[in-house]
Protein backbone atom coordinates (compact mmCIF):
# COMPACT_ATOMS: atom_id res chain seq x y z
CA UNK A 1 0.00 0.00 0.00
CA UNK A 2 1.19 3.61 -0.81
CA UNK A 3 1.76 6.39 1.87
CA UNK A 4 -1.26 8.61 2.31
CA UNK A 5 -1.00 11.28 -0.36
CA UNK A 6 -0.26 14.84 0.64
CA UNK A 7 -3.97 16.64 -1.40
CA UNK A 8 -6.25 16.31 1.57
CA UNK A 9 -3.84 17.72 3.86
CA UNK A 10 -3.12 20.34 1.59
CA UNK A 11 -6.49 20.97 1.13
CA UNK A 12 -6.94 21.67 5.27
CA UNK A 13 -3.75 23.73 5.22
CA UNK A 14 -5.24 25.71 2.31
CA UNK A 15 -8.69 26.12 4.14
CA UNK A 16 -6.93 26.67 7.27
CA UNK A 17 -5.07 29.88 5.44
CA UNK A 18 -8.16 31.35 4.16
CA UNK A 19 -9.85 31.40 8.09
CA UNK A 20 -7.10 32.86 9.03
CA UNK A 21 -6.73 35.81 6.62
CA UNK A 22 -10.15 36.00 7.18
CA UNK A 23 -10.64 36.64 11.12
CA UNK A 24 -6.73 38.53 10.78
CA UNK A 25 -7.55 41.28 8.66
CA UNK A 26 -10.53 42.70 9.68
CA UNK A 27 -9.37 42.87 13.58
CA UNK A 28 -5.82 43.92 11.87
CA UNK A 29 -7.94 46.74 9.97
CA UNK A 30 -10.51 47.70 13.07
CA UNK A 31 -6.94 48.07 14.87
CA UNK A 32 -5.56 50.16 12.61
CA UNK A 33 -8.59 52.61 11.95
CA UNK A 34 -8.64 53.00 15.37
CA UNK A 35 -11.84 51.13 15.46
CA UNK A 36 -10.82 48.77 18.39
CA UNK A 37 -7.71 49.09 20.82
CA UNK A 38 -4.92 46.92 21.01
CA UNK A 39 -5.84 44.73 23.34
CA UNK A 40 -9.35 44.55 22.25
CA UNK A 41 -8.00 43.13 18.63
CA UNK A 42 -5.90 40.70 20.34
CA UNK A 43 -9.05 39.44 22.35
CA UNK A 44 -11.07 39.58 19.14
CA UNK A 45 -7.93 37.75 17.50
CA UNK A 46 -7.76 35.22 20.54
CA UNK A 47 -11.90 34.29 20.31
CA UNK A 48 -12.07 34.12 16.74
CA UNK A 49 -8.83 32.01 16.30
CA UNK A 50 -10.21 29.48 18.61
CA UNK A 51 -13.28 29.67 16.92
CA UNK A 52 -11.32 28.59 14.01
CA UNK A 53 -9.86 25.57 15.55
CA UNK A 54 -13.16 24.28 16.55
CA UNK A 55 -14.52 24.37 13.29
CA UNK A 56 -11.52 22.85 11.62
CA UNK A 57 -11.56 20.58 14.46
CA UNK A 58 -15.35 19.62 14.26
CA UNK A 59 -16.02 20.28 10.14
CA UNK A 60 -13.06 20.13 8.06
CA UNK A 61 -11.10 17.59 9.74
CA UNK A 62 -13.44 14.61 9.69
CA UNK A 63 -14.34 15.43 5.92
CA UNK A 64 -10.38 16.09 5.12
CA UNK A 65 -10.01 12.43 6.39
CA UNK A 66 -12.84 10.82 4.91
CA UNK A 67 -11.11 12.49 1.50
CA UNK A 68 -7.66 11.34 2.64
CA UNK A 69 -9.39 7.71 2.86
CA UNK A 70 -11.35 7.33 -0.55
CA UNK A 71 -8.06 8.89 -2.14
CA UNK A 72 -5.61 6.50 -0.67
CA UNK A 73 -8.82 3.78 -1.53
CA UNK A 74 -8.77 4.92 -5.02
CA UNK A 75 -5.15 4.34 -5.21
CA UNK A 76 -4.95 0.67 -4.31
CA UNK A 77 -7.53 0.48 -7.25
CA UNK A 78 -4.76 1.43 -9.01
CA UNK A 79 -2.89 -0.91 -7.84
CA UNK A 80 -4.70 -3.56 -8.04
CA UNK A 81 -5.76 -3.93 -4.50
CA UNK A 82 -9.61 -4.47 -3.55
CA UNK A 83 -9.63 -5.57 0.16
CA UNK A 84 -9.27 -2.19 1.87
CA UNK A 85 -12.80 -0.87 3.49
CA UNK A 86 -13.49 2.79 4.58
CA UNK A 87 -14.05 3.48 8.51
CA UNK A 88 -16.03 6.30 7.36
CA UNK A 89 -19.44 6.01 8.70
CA UNK A 90 -21.51 9.62 9.12
CA UNK A 91 -24.77 10.14 7.42
CA UNK A 92 -24.10 12.95 5.40
CA UNK A 93 -23.01 12.79 1.43
CA UNK A 94 -19.20 11.96 2.19
CA UNK A 95 -20.48 8.90 4.21
CA UNK A 96 -23.02 7.90 1.28
CA UNK A 97 -19.66 7.86 -1.12
CA UNK A 98 -17.76 6.05 0.85
CA UNK A 99 -20.00 3.62 1.42
CA UNK A 100 -20.93 3.20 -2.13
CA UNK A 101 -17.12 2.80 -2.42
CA UNK A 102 -17.19 -0.04 0.01
CA UNK A 103 -19.73 -1.94 -1.64
CA UNK A 104 -17.81 -1.52 -4.78
CA UNK A 105 -14.59 -2.78 -3.34
CA UNK A 106 -16.30 -5.57 -2.00
CA UNK A 107 -18.23 -6.66 -5.29
CA UNK A 108 -14.71 -6.04 -7.25
CA UNK A 109 -13.17 -8.27 -4.60
CA UNK A 110 -15.66 -11.58 -5.01
CA UNK A 111 -15.51 -11.04 -8.63
CA UNK A 112 -11.23 -11.23 -8.50
CA UNK A 113 -11.98 -14.27 -6.32
CA UNK A 114 -14.03 -15.68 -8.51
CA UNK A 115 -11.87 -15.23 -11.95
CA UNK A 116 -8.80 -16.45 -9.59
CA UNK A 117 -11.25 -19.84 -8.87
CA UNK A 118 -12.19 -20.21 -12.49
CA UNK A 119 -7.86 -19.90 -13.96
CA UNK A 120 -7.04 -22.29 -11.28
CA UNK A 121 -9.89 -24.83 -12.61
CA UNK A 122 -8.81 -23.65 -16.36
CA UNK A 123 -5.16 -24.50 -15.34
CA UNK A 124 -6.14 -28.06 -14.06
CA UNK A 125 -8.22 -28.56 -16.90
CA UNK A 126 -5.43 -27.67 -19.35
CA UNK A 127 -2.82 -29.94 -17.61
CA UNK A 128 -4.74 -32.55 -17.37
CA UNK A 129 -6.13 -32.88 -21.02
CA UNK A 130 -4.59 -35.41 -23.18
CA UNK A 131 -4.40 -32.76 -26.07
CA UNK A 132 -1.04 -31.19 -26.17
CA UNK A 133 -1.04 -27.25 -26.25
CA UNK A 134 1.67 -25.27 -27.14
CA UNK A 135 1.37 -21.08 -26.94
CA UNK A 136 3.84 -18.68 -28.58
CA UNK A 137 3.78 -15.25 -29.18
CA UNK A 138 4.76 -13.10 -31.93
CA UNK A 139 8.84 -13.49 -31.16
CA UNK A 140 8.17 -17.02 -31.10
CA UNK A 141 9.12 -17.85 -27.68
CA UNK A 142 7.10 -20.10 -25.45
CA UNK A 143 3.95 -18.51 -23.10
CA UNK A 144 2.79 -21.65 -22.29
CA UNK A 145 2.37 -25.97 -22.24
CA UNK A 146 0.57 -27.97 -20.66
CA UNK A 147 1.56 -31.59 -19.64
CA UNK A 148 1.23 -33.35 -22.27
CA UNK A 149 2.65 -30.82 -24.58
CA UNK A 150 5.90 -31.18 -22.27
CA UNK A 151 5.87 -34.81 -22.21
CA UNK A 152 5.31 -34.98 -26.34
CA UNK A 153 7.52 -31.88 -27.45
CA UNK A 154 9.95 -31.14 -24.66
CA UNK A 155 10.76 -34.58 -22.33
CA UNK A 156 8.32 -33.27 -19.38
CA UNK A 157 10.81 -30.22 -19.22
CA UNK A 158 9.26 -26.49 -18.73
CA UNK A 159 10.33 -24.33 -21.41
CA UNK A 160 8.56 -21.35 -21.32
CA UNK A 161 10.20 -18.01 -22.29
CA UNK A 162 12.65 -19.97 -24.65
CA UNK A 163 12.68 -19.90 -27.78
CA UNK A 164 10.87 -22.32 -30.11
CA UNK A 165 13.26 -22.45 -33.22
CA UNK A 166 16.29 -23.59 -30.05
CA UNK A 167 13.55 -26.76 -29.22
CA UNK A 168 12.97 -27.89 -32.79
CA UNK A 169 16.26 -30.49 -32.65
CA UNK A 170 14.99 -31.82 -29.13
CA UNK A 171 11.38 -32.63 -30.63
CA UNK A 172 10.81 -35.91 -32.50
CA UNK A 173 11.17 -35.08 -35.85
CA UNK A 174 8.05 -35.52 -37.37
CA UNK A 175 6.63 -33.05 -34.75
CA UNK A 176 8.88 -30.85 -35.52
CA UNK A 177 8.48 -30.82 -39.45
CA UNK A 178 4.43 -30.41 -38.03
CA UNK A 179 4.81 -27.43 -35.92
CA UNK A 180 7.31 -25.79 -38.42
CA UNK A 181 5.05 -26.29 -41.27
CA UNK A 182 2.30 -24.81 -39.72
CA UNK A 183 -1.76 -25.46 -40.73
CA UNK A 184 -3.69 -28.22 -39.88
CA UNK A 185 -2.71 -32.00 -40.08
CA UNK A 186 -2.31 -35.65 -39.57
CA UNK A 187 1.19 -36.65 -38.33
CA UNK A 188 2.03 -39.92 -37.20
CA UNK A 189 5.16 -40.10 -34.09
CA UNK A 190 7.21 -43.35 -33.53
CA UNK A 191 6.74 -44.04 -29.51
CA UNK A 192 9.04 -45.93 -27.46
CA UNK A 193 6.92 -48.91 -27.62
CA UNK A 194 7.66 -48.90 -31.01
CA UNK A 195 4.25 -48.01 -31.91
CA UNK A 196 3.27 -45.66 -34.72
CA UNK A 197 0.54 -43.09 -32.83
CA UNK A 198 -1.09 -40.56 -35.10
CA UNK A 199 -2.28 -36.93 -34.33
CA UNK A 200 -3.94 -34.32 -35.45
CA UNK A 201 -2.47 -30.33 -35.46
CA UNK A 202 -4.37 -27.53 -35.43
CA UNK A 203 -3.69 -23.73 -35.12
CA UNK A 204 -5.34 -20.36 -34.14
CA UNK A 205 -4.14 -17.17 -33.29
CA UNK A 206 -5.35 -14.48 -31.50
CA UNK A 207 -4.52 -11.27 -29.70
CA UNK A 208 -3.67 -11.77 -25.83
CA UNK A 209 -1.95 -8.42 -24.20
CA UNK A 210 -2.71 -6.51 -27.27
CA UNK A 211 0.07 -8.99 -29.00
CA UNK A 212 -0.40 -11.72 -31.89
CA UNK A 213 0.15 -15.24 -30.21
CA UNK A 214 -0.23 -18.70 -32.12
CA UNK A 215 -2.09 -21.79 -30.37
CA UNK A 216 -0.65 -25.26 -31.36
CA UNK A 217 -3.54 -27.92 -30.90
CA UNK A 218 -2.10 -31.51 -30.94
CA UNK A 219 -4.87 -34.57 -30.39
CA UNK A 220 -4.27 -38.08 -30.42
CA UNK A 221 -5.90 -39.35 -32.80
CA UNK A 222 -4.54 -43.62 -32.98
CA UNK A 223 -7.88 -44.52 -30.76
CA UNK A 224 -10.50 -42.43 -32.13
CA UNK A 225 -9.09 -43.97 -35.64
CA UNK A 226 -8.77 -47.03 -34.18
CA UNK A 227 -12.80 -46.82 -33.30
CA UNK A 228 -14.01 -45.95 -36.36
CA UNK A 229 -12.48 -48.52 -38.18
CA UNK A 230 -13.86 -50.69 -36.03
CA UNK A 231 -17.37 -49.54 -36.44
CA UNK A 232 -16.70 -49.80 -40.07
CA UNK A 233 -15.92 -53.51 -39.42
CA UNK A 234 -18.73 -53.85 -37.38
CA UNK A 235 -21.11 -52.43 -40.23
CA UNK A 236 -19.13 -54.65 -42.59
CA UNK A 237 -19.94 -58.05 -40.83
CA UNK A 238 -23.83 -57.20 -39.74
CA UNK A 239 -24.70 -56.72 -43.44
CA UNK A 240 -22.63 -60.16 -44.63
CA UNK A 241 -24.43 -62.07 -41.16
CA UNK A 242 -27.75 -61.04 -42.42
CA UNK A 243 -27.17 -61.73 -46.06
CA UNK A 244 -25.68 -65.30 -44.68
CA UNK A 245 -28.24 -65.83 -42.11
CA UNK A 246 -31.36 -65.19 -44.96
CA UNK A 247 -29.41 -67.82 -47.13
CA UNK A 248 -28.75 -70.36 -45.11
CA UNK A 249 -32.42 -70.49 -43.73
CA UNK A 250 -33.68 -71.85 -46.97
CA UNK A 251 -30.68 -73.82 -47.72
CA UNK A 252 -31.03 -75.85 -44.46
CA UNK A 253 -34.82 -76.56 -45.11
CA UNK A 254 -34.19 -77.65 -48.73
CA UNK A 255 -31.43 -79.85 -47.11
CA UNK A 256 -34.15 -81.56 -44.48
CA UNK A 257 -36.73 -82.50 -46.79
CA UNK A 258 -33.65 -83.68 -49.64
CA UNK A 259 -32.45 -86.04 -46.81
CA UNK A 260 -35.98 -87.09 -45.81
CA UNK A 261 -36.00 -87.83 -49.56
CA UNK A 262 -32.71 -89.93 -50.03
CA UNK A 263 -33.86 -92.19 -46.69
CA UNK A 264 -36.90 -92.73 -48.50
CA UNK A 265 -34.55 -93.78 -51.71
CA UNK A 266 -32.02 -95.48 -49.39
CA UNK A 267 -29.25 -93.40 -51.65
CA UNK A 268 -26.06 -93.72 -49.72
CA UNK A 269 -24.28 -91.17 -51.51
CA UNK A 270 -26.75 -88.97 -51.82
CA UNK A 271 -27.23 -88.88 -48.21
CA UNK A 272 -23.08 -88.81 -47.89
CA UNK A 273 -23.42 -85.50 -50.10
CA UNK A 274 -26.48 -84.41 -48.09
CA UNK A 275 -24.04 -84.46 -44.80
CA UNK A 276 -21.30 -82.69 -45.65
CA UNK A 277 -23.73 -79.99 -47.34
CA UNK A 278 -24.96 -80.49 -43.86
CA UNK A 279 -21.85 -80.38 -41.78
CA UNK A 280 -20.60 -76.93 -43.78
CA UNK A 281 -24.03 -75.27 -43.18
CA UNK A 282 -23.19 -76.15 -39.63
CA UNK A 283 -19.47 -74.61 -39.69
CA UNK A 284 -20.72 -71.70 -41.77
CA UNK A 285 -23.68 -70.70 -39.05
CA UNK A 286 -20.54 -70.97 -36.10
CA UNK A 287 -18.42 -68.90 -38.53
CA UNK A 288 -20.90 -66.12 -38.89
CA UNK A 289 -22.15 -66.28 -35.18
CA UNK A 290 -18.79 -65.91 -34.03
CA UNK A 291 -18.45 -62.59 -36.00
CA UNK A 292 -21.58 -61.81 -34.69
CA UNK A 293 -20.52 -61.52 -31.25
CA UNK A 294 -17.25 -59.48 -32.17
CA UNK A 295 -20.20 -57.00 -34.22
CA UNK A 296 -22.53 -56.75 -31.45
CA UNK A 297 -19.92 -56.59 -28.35
CA UNK A 298 -22.53 -55.63 -25.40
CA UNK A 299 -21.73 -52.82 -23.04
CA UNK A 300 -19.48 -53.89 -20.23
CA UNK A 301 -21.25 -54.08 -16.86
CA UNK A 302 -18.91 -53.22 -14.39
CA UNK A 303 -18.79 -54.27 -11.06
CA UNK A 304 -15.85 -56.06 -8.48
CA UNK A 305 -14.69 -59.31 -9.10
CA UNK A 306 -12.48 -61.47 -7.21
CA UNK A 307 -9.23 -62.51 -9.79
CA UNK A 308 -8.58 -65.48 -7.24
CA UNK A 309 -11.43 -67.01 -9.09
CA UNK A 310 -11.49 -65.79 -12.24
CA UNK A 311 -7.67 -67.17 -12.51
CA UNK A 312 -9.08 -70.56 -11.18
CA UNK A 313 -11.34 -70.69 -13.66
CA UNK A 314 -8.77 -70.26 -16.27
CA UNK A 315 -6.55 -73.02 -15.48
CA UNK A 316 -9.28 -74.98 -16.10
CA UNK A 317 -9.19 -74.30 -20.02
CA UNK A 318 -5.13 -73.12 -20.11
CA UNK A 319 -2.43 -74.09 -18.53
CA UNK A 320 -0.17 -70.78 -17.49
CA UNK A 321 1.82 -70.03 -15.12
CA UNK A 322 1.17 -67.07 -12.41
CA UNK A 323 4.20 -64.32 -12.10
CA UNK A 324 4.24 -62.19 -8.86
CA UNK A 325 0.95 -61.90 -6.70
CA UNK A 326 -2.64 -61.39 -7.73
CA UNK A 327 -4.84 -59.11 -6.13
CA UNK A 328 -7.95 -59.99 -4.35
CA UNK A 329 -10.35 -57.51 -6.14
CA UNK A 330 -10.69 -56.45 -9.55
CA UNK A 331 -12.83 -54.81 -11.61
CA UNK A 332 -15.03 -54.29 -14.67
CA UNK A 333 -17.34 -57.07 -16.95
CA UNK A 334 -16.01 -60.27 -15.44
CA UNK A 335 -17.32 -62.27 -18.43
CA UNK A 336 -16.02 -60.06 -20.75
CA UNK A 337 -12.30 -59.96 -19.07
CA UNK A 338 -12.49 -63.53 -18.81
CA UNK A 339 -13.46 -63.48 -22.71
CA UNK A 340 -10.15 -61.44 -23.23
CA UNK A 341 -7.92 -63.77 -21.30
CA UNK A 342 -8.77 -66.93 -23.37
CA UNK A 343 -8.16 -65.68 -26.08
CA UNK A 344 -4.74 -63.98 -25.31
CA UNK A 345 -3.72 -67.44 -23.35
CA UNK A 346 -5.10 -69.26 -25.89
CA UNK A 347 -3.19 -67.42 -28.65
CA UNK A 348 0.39 -67.70 -26.73
CA UNK A 349 -0.27 -71.56 -26.42
CA UNK A 350 -0.87 -71.68 -29.74
CA UNK A 351 2.70 -69.32 -30.94
CA UNK A 352 4.77 -72.33 -30.50
CA UNK A 353 5.59 -72.00 -27.17
CA UNK A 354 6.03 -74.62 -24.15
CA UNK A 355 3.03 -74.62 -22.14
CA UNK A 356 5.62 -73.81 -19.38
CA UNK A 357 6.73 -70.76 -20.77
CA UNK A 358 3.07 -69.16 -20.74
CA UNK A 359 2.56 -66.94 -17.85
CA UNK A 360 -0.05 -64.56 -16.96
CA UNK A 361 0.68 -61.75 -13.98
CA UNK A 362 -1.69 -59.05 -12.86
CA UNK A 363 -1.08 -56.28 -10.90
CA UNK A 364 -3.75 -53.46 -9.40
CA UNK A 365 -2.15 -50.18 -8.01
CA UNK A 366 -3.54 -47.28 -9.93
CA UNK A 367 -5.16 -49.61 -12.82
CA UNK A 368 -5.04 -53.02 -13.65
CA UNK A 369 -2.05 -53.85 -15.83
CA UNK A 370 -2.54 -57.66 -16.85
CA UNK A 371 0.16 -59.41 -18.93
CA UNK A 372 0.31 -62.39 -21.06
CA UNK A 373 3.60 -63.48 -22.15
CA UNK A 374 5.07 -66.57 -24.31
CA UNK A 375 8.40 -68.18 -25.25
CA UNK A 376 7.04 -68.38 -28.79
CA UNK A 377 8.79 -66.72 -31.89
CA UNK A 378 7.30 -63.09 -31.58
CA UNK A 379 6.06 -61.16 -34.20
CA UNK A 380 7.49 -58.83 -36.76
CA UNK A 381 6.82 -55.19 -37.23
CA UNK A 382 4.14 -55.60 -40.25
CA UNK A 383 2.27 -58.37 -38.23
CA UNK A 384 2.30 -56.35 -35.10
CA UNK A 385 1.33 -53.31 -36.69
CA UNK A 386 -1.82 -55.23 -38.66
CA UNK A 387 -2.33 -57.51 -35.70
CA UNK A 388 -5.73 -56.03 -34.18
CA UNK A 389 -7.01 -55.33 -36.73
CA UNK A 390 -10.16 -57.74 -37.77
CA UNK A 391 -9.58 -60.51 -40.25
CA UNK A 392 -6.48 -60.37 -39.91
CA UNK A 393 -4.78 -63.82 -39.04
CA UNK A 394 -1.15 -65.27 -39.26
CA UNK A 395 -3.14 -68.64 -39.03
CA UNK A 396 -4.23 -70.95 -41.92
CA UNK A 397 -7.74 -71.16 -40.14
CA UNK A 398 -7.56 -68.07 -38.00
CA UNK A 399 -10.63 -65.88 -38.09
CA UNK A 400 -8.68 -62.33 -37.28
CA UNK A 401 -11.10 -61.60 -34.54
CA UNK A 402 -9.18 -63.11 -31.91
CA UNK A 403 -7.08 -59.86 -30.80
CA UNK A 404 -9.97 -57.45 -32.28
CA UNK A 405 -12.30 -58.97 -29.90
CA UNK A 406 -9.70 -58.32 -27.08
CA UNK A 407 -8.81 -54.92 -28.27
CA UNK A 408 -12.65 -54.31 -28.22
CA UNK A 409 -13.20 -55.15 -24.84
CA UNK A 410 -10.02 -53.21 -23.37
CA UNK A 411 -11.97 -50.17 -25.33
CA UNK A 412 -14.96 -50.47 -23.91
CA UNK A 413 -13.44 -50.59 -20.35
CA UNK A 414 -11.84 -47.39 -21.47
CA UNK A 415 -8.77 -48.86 -21.42
CA UNK A 416 -5.50 -50.30 -24.14
CA UNK A 417 -3.30 -53.37 -25.26
CA UNK A 418 -0.48 -53.33 -26.83
CA UNK A 419 1.81 -55.53 -28.00
CA UNK A 420 5.73 -56.37 -27.03
CA UNK A 421 8.44 -58.30 -28.57
CA UNK A 422 10.97 -59.88 -25.44
CA UNK A 423 14.61 -59.58 -26.15
CA UNK A 424 15.03 -63.66 -25.32
CA UNK A 425 12.54 -64.28 -27.76
CA UNK A 426 8.44 -64.32 -27.30
CA UNK A 427 5.84 -62.18 -27.51
CA UNK A 428 4.04 -59.82 -24.31
CA UNK A 429 0.68 -58.32 -24.54
CA UNK A 430 -0.12 -56.18 -22.41
CA UNK A 431 -3.80 -54.35 -20.95
CA UNK A 432 -4.22 -51.87 -19.00
CA UNK A 433 -7.45 -51.51 -17.53
CA UNK A 434 -8.97 -48.52 -14.98
CA UNK A 435 -9.41 -49.35 -11.58
CA UNK A 436 -12.15 -47.80 -9.13
CA UNK A 437 -10.38 -47.53 -5.69
CA UNK A 438 -13.21 -47.94 -2.55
Amino acid sequence: MKLLPTGASRLTWQLSIWLSLFICLPVGAGVVVGTFTLIQGLLLGLLLGAFQAIFVSLVITPRVRGLQAIESGLLNFKDGDFSTSLAYRKSDELGDLCQLYNETANKLHQERQWIYQRELMLDKVLHNSPQALLLVNSKEQVVYTNHSARSLLFGGNKVEGESLDNLFDGMPESIALAIGRGGDGLFSVEQENQQRQTWHMATGQFLLNNQAHLLYILKPMTREISRQEVQVWKKVIRIISHELNNSLAPISSMLHSGKLLSQRNQDERLERVFNTIDERIARLSEFVQGYGKFAKLPQPQLSYFNWQTLVTSLREQWPFEIRGEVSEQGYGDETQIQQLLINLLKNAHESGSAPEDVWLSISCDEQQVICVGDKGKGITETVMASALVPFYSTKASGSGLGLALCREICEAHHGDISLHNQEGGGLVVRVNLPIVHV
